[in-house]
């Protein structure tokens, strides 16, 4: 089955939708929060506790599997599905952002030069990072782009950006199995809302099968992201699916949807939960503190997710006291199963038109 978008209903009250992506690995609703495994796995999870809980989705990194294993390792295992024996949608980054993040790096109209953990010197391009994609077998590839710093002056931005519309026919010439892989183009532009907009209209001319909101969570802070996403939504085509890489604070989720976001993803609830902090309807709880050595209650008392089914506060608190590696599996259950059911009572709110409703509720208990 090929990819294919269905926008269901828009709520009456705000711009939030709930729409259902297809893909040849099953379908994914929306809105969705996809959890991250980077390098083929997500961390103290296997996929059998992620199908438990009916995650639909997961974003895998080409920057980190292209080093390790390679592209044609994985290929050569089948793909990565077979590779890491998930069945459902993959989703992978084309390591845009990774380039971001290295401090040694030569940006040329070609690609990005930079050195590797063996202090070997690596090559990424558009074509290097779709071919990688297409031969790790992702459900939906992102194109390869560079994600703009923050704060970068508007001669950078405007510069780089051209850039990455030429990166973006390149990726467009590159993708060749366009019936069961899905190329996904980036919007950047900083924080100039006049260049966001050149962007996604310069983006929407290509033949791509969904639009995503990239350089957020770079350092702006929360008012200009909310601006920014707030300020593109509208024009991003509505009968494509829309989404923001790197968000993933609950109140953030939700500002996004709102604004008509479907996906998201960031590696929070995983990287947090093996730090020991969890996510509760009542706000982040912090396991090892003292007050928990005699808390016989679960983490969030209306959770039903296996750690809350099953364990206490104080039990937790013991385990990341001991240094157990399952204080840190309990911790990242329970907060991917809150994020998969925040955005599962999304969807349903959105569905009975009353999304602004729970979130002011959700907003009366939560404390950021």
């Amino acid at each position: 089955m090929s990819f294919s978008y269905e926008l269901l209903h828009q709520d009456a009250h705000s711009n939030a939708r709930a729409g259902i992506i297809k893909t040849p690995h099953g379908d994914i609703p929306t809105p969705i929060f996809m959890p991250v495994g980077t390098h083929g796995a997500v961390k103290a999870q296997t996929p059998a506790q992620l199908e438990s809980i009916d995650i639909p989705v997961l974003l895998s990194n080409t920057y980190h599997l292209y080093l390790s294993p390679g592209a044609d390792t994985v290929a050569k295992a089948g793909g990565l599905h077979s590779f890491m024996k998930w069945n459902r949608a993959i989703l992978t980054d084309s390591g845009g952002f990774q380039v971001f993040s290295l401090d040694k790096k030569e940006i040329t109209e070609e690609g990005v030069t930079f050195k590797g953990m063996d202090k070997q010197k690596i090559f990424l391009s558009p074509e290097v990072s779709i071919d990688a994609q297409q031969k790790i077998g992702a459900d939906i590839m992102m194109a390869f782009d560079e994600c703009i710093p923050y704060p970068s002056s508007k001669k950078y931005t405007q510069d780089s950006m051209d850039r990455t519309h030429r990166w973006l026919d390149r990726c467009v010439d590159t993708w060749t199995n366009r019936e069961n892989q899905a190329l996904f183009g980036i919007i950047q532009g900083s924080t100039y809302l006049d260049l966001r907009e050149k962007c996604i209209e310069e983006v929407s001319k290509r033949p791509l099968s969904g639009y995503a909101i990239g350089g957020v969570s770079v350092g702006e802070g929360p008012e200009l992201m909310t601006k920014i996403v707030k300020h593109c939504a509208p024009f991003m085509p509505k009968d494509k699916p829309r989404y923001v890489m790197g968000v993933g604070n609950p109140e953030d989720l939700l500002m996004i949807w709102e604004h008509g976001i479907d996906m998201s993803d960031c590696i929070i609830p995983t990287k947090f939960g093996r730090g020991g902090t969890l996510f509760t309807s009542r706000g982040k709880l912090r396991i090892t503190h003292r007050n928990y050595r005699r808390d016989f209650y679960p983490v969030d008392t209306s959770c039903e997710c296996y750690t809350c089914s099953n364990f206490s506060r104080a039990y937790l608190k013991h385990l990341f006291d001991s240094n157990e590696i399952l204080g840190q599996i309990l911790a990242t259950t329970h907060n991917i199963y809150f994020y998969n059911q925040l955005s599962r009572q999304a969807r349903d709110a959105i569905m009975k038109d009353r999304f602004m409703e729970f979130k002011e509720e959700f907003f009366k208990n939560y404390k950021t």
